[in-house]
């Protein structure tokens, strides 16, 4: 199957879950996770009308950045939907749209201090372990709220919304439990968080679910790209 196609088809299912549950198909933005893929079929989507790309390995993304900006003029938003080392965002703050794997305030002041030097503010997303899985990075919900709030002082970072990632399991409504905990907190806080507008969460195998439950983002990969081999 086509790449066109595979994409076509991913819009189409996404419209008609959104109809299904009562959304705008328009509040709902696809996220093609492009990691592992070549340049050309990043700029294949790109011209069907695919503007934001996400990365998980900063090397990878800085890469890419740079041999499509040096070949190629269209508008393309880049996402590190990754976990982030601190150490690493000097690589990439220069031309990132969204991070969407802040985990702590440490990384936060990070981001900060290197967007204050090139006078840029950075969108950002918290990340928050709603799945309570040990390997998986994230904040414990629990401290979610106090985190942001010490992020919220900082001027060149602006909090625009929570992501997560659900248990890769066949249980569905333990998948729904996590998606739905993340809405929870999302209606709590946006009131205090002027800036909140996104919901990142739901991939591949349980987009439907996130959208069901609330999702504005879905980092979206094998179901455009198709299996990777690395």
């Amino acid at each position: 199957m086509s790449l066109e196609k595979n994409y076509a088809e991913v819009k189409t299912k996404v419209k008609e879950i959104c109809e299904r549950a009562g959304r705008n198909p328009d509040d709902v933005k696809i996220i093609a996770v492009s990691k592992t893929f070549p340049i050309s079929n990043i700029m294949e989507l790109n011209q069907n009308g695919q503007y934001d790309f996400g990365e998980n390995r900063i090397r990878e993304l800085r890469d890419k950045y740079y041999n499509i900006s040096f070949q190629y003029e269209g508008k393309i938003n880049w996402h590190m939907i990754g976990h982030l080392q601190s150490r690493k965002v000097k690589d990439i703050v220069a031309f990132i749209h969204l991070i969407h794997s802040v985990d702590s305030f440490e990384l936060a002041l990070e981001i900060d201090t290197k967007a204050k030097q090139i006078n840029k503010i950075i969108d950002i997303l918290i990340q928050v372990n709603t799945s309570n899985e040990s390997q998986k990075q994230g904040l414990d919900p629990a401290d979610t709220l106090n985190v942001c709030k010490q992020i919220r002082d900082l001027n060149n970072v602006r909090i625009k919304g929570l992501m997560t990632m659900a248990k890769l399991t066949e249980d569905t409504e333990e998948i729904r439990s996590s998606f739905r905990s993340l809405k929870k907190m999302f209606d709590e806080m946006k009131s205090d968080f002027s800036d909140m507008e996104h919901l990142s969460m739901g991939m591949s195998h349980d987009y439907e679910i996130a959208i069901e439950e609330g999702a504005t983002m879905l980092r979206i990969g094998s179901a455009i790209f198709g299996n990777r081999t690395v």
